[in-house]
């Protein structure tokens, strides 16, 4: 008949008779029990950070399933947040920004703006296709 030895935070860990004269160590915290509220694991608490970099430094060295239980996460969306982006300069020919232009003026829409999309829209399209051969020239 299996034996609960309780543990701190209301977990236990079940063990035979036979495993309860020497048993091993690294069982601790397991429940064979099932019951509520039994199976969560004992969660660290999560320090106090005196800066971004801080906190940064201490996740990566630390997996965070050991601070937090994953089990009753959502999904969400954060509708407000803006990619960063970043300021480049680029040469183009005078006509293809003039070309720009016309297809912004025709969309309502600055032509800088026109241009992220036409990027964005070519890079993606890149992305899903097969690799390109390169033609013998």
């Amino acid at each position: 008949m299996p034996l609960a030895i309780p543990r701190p935070g209301g977990c236990c860990m079940s063990y035979s008779r036979f495993e309860a004269q020497g048993f091993d160590p690294s069982l601790q915290g397991i429940c064979r029990e099932k019951k509520e509220g039994c199976m969560a694991k004992q969660r660290k608490k999560i320090p106090n950070f005196k800066s971004e970099d801080e906190e940064r430094e201490f996740w990566s060295r630390h997996n965070s399933t050991d601070y937090v239980d994953y089990r009753g996460a959502k999904r969400v969306q954060f509708p407000n947040l803006k990619p960063s982006s970043r300021a480049i300069s680029i040469r183009l020919p005078e006509s293809l920004i003039e070309n720009i232009k016309v297809l912004a003026n025709r969309e309502d829409v600055p032509y800088q703006s026109m241009m992220k999309v036409l990027l964005a829209e070519k890079v993606t399209e890149a992305l899903r296709s097969p690799k390109r051969k390169k033609s013998a020239a």
